[in-house]
């Protein structure tokens, strides 16, 4: 069994991954709604990554019989200034998940729970190819925020999808 101060870290951890599941939901209808399909498509599979990795704590806490809960969020951000905000606010998104991230990491091997520290280990890996995505794609967007046509084709051409990782860990429902 985790230890208790981990259970409730991860369960608040959970809703700041919905919560981020919704901020790039209304990213990526931000961009659609400027016909940037390829910066809305970034967006909605940011999203849907974002709600696997809450999908993921949960499914950790279910098997190691600990509680799981599903926290509300708050409306996410909306209306954004430029093309530019929407990619910023990401990046300090992901910045502020690296922390939470770090912290639930030093708490497991406070507690001595080294299988939630096992667990934490892909979230920090995650993280720091996270915030290089999001730190290259702010440079891009800055440089061309008057060329729109020059971010979508650096999404095309530098955002593959990738196959997923066969060390990921499993997502509750999946």
């Amino acid at each position: 069994m985790p230890a208790e101060r981990f259970v409730e870290q991860l369960n608040i951890q959970i809703g700041h991954e919905f919560a981020a599941h919704q901020q790039y939901v209304a990213c990526a209808v931000y961009y659609d709604a400027l016909t940037m399909p390829r910066m809305a498509g970034f967006f909605y599979d940011q999203a849907l990554e974002e709600r696997d990795h809450a999908m993921m704590m949960i499914k950790y806490l279910i098997d190691q019989d600990a509680a799981a809960r599903v926290p509300g969020v708050s409306a996410p951000l909306v209306d954004f200034p430029d093309v530019v905000a929407p990619v910023e606010l990401a990046l300090e998104q992901e910045r502020r998940v690296t922390a939470q991230i770090n912290e639930l990491t030093r708490i497991a091997r406070e507690g001595s729970d080294f299988a939630s520290d096992q667990f934490m280990q892909w979230f920090i890996k995650e993280q720091v190819e996270e915030v290089a995505t999001m730190s290259a794609l702010v440079a891009v967007v800055r440089r061309s925020k008057d060329n729109i046509e020059a971010i979508e084709e650096y999404i095309q051409r530098e955002q593959r999808k990738e196959s997923a990782d066969p060390m990921a860990p499993a997502i509750a429902g999946g």
